[in-house]
């Protein structure tokens, strides 16, 4: 089986992608992140990436660099020109990951794939639910349907038990 896989760093998605390739699933990693700033950060994370894919023979698709569109984007949807009045965890991180999935799911679409994920799931300062329901959101708008799947975070990474979901 081949999945997306939406990576927002080298560190969160080593894990996951060791766990998928020996439950033989293969990953199409899948680079979006366009609130990372400065873009000089942004590359940094890119690259790390895609030096650890390439050990892997495993290909980077580049989602482009965009943080005037995700600055549009939260700003619009939050009603708001300072981002930075909302805290971690908040509003604003729900609006990034429902871009950033969008983006990873019409991505899967365009490459015919059934599924995607992400790796945002695997950092504990990230909320669970709120990448769930952005993943969900976004396979809504492009495929209308979701399919669930549990499972662990990869024991080098954390012992702390979660549910990741992959989406259609």
């Amino acid at each position: 089986m081949t999945v997306l896989l939406h990576c927002c760093c080298a560190p969160c998605s080593a894990a996951i992608i060791e766990w998928m390739l020996n439950n033989d699933i293969e990953p199409v990693l899948f680079y979006y992140n366009p609130n990372i700033y400065p873009q000089e950060e942004y590359l940094i994370r890119k690259n790390e990436l895609t030096r650890y894919a390439e050990r892997l023979k495993l290909t980077v698709i580049d989602g482009d660099y965009d943080y005037q569109l995700w600055k549009d984007w939260a700003c619009h949807n939050l009603n708001t020109t300072n981002l930075q009045d909302f805290p971690e965890r908040g509003s604003r991180c729900l609006e990034c990951f429902k871009l950033r999935l969008l983006e990873a799911a019409k991505k899967c679409k365009e490459l015919g794939l059934e599924q995607f994920t992400t790796t945002l799931a695997s950092s504990r300062w990230k909320s669970l639910d709120q990448i769930n329901a952005a993943g969900q959101w976004a396979a809504e708008m492009v495929n209308g349907k979701v399919q669930e799947l549990a499972q662990r975070r990869a024991a080098r990474q954390t012992q702390r038990p979660t549910e990741r979901k992959q989406f259609l």
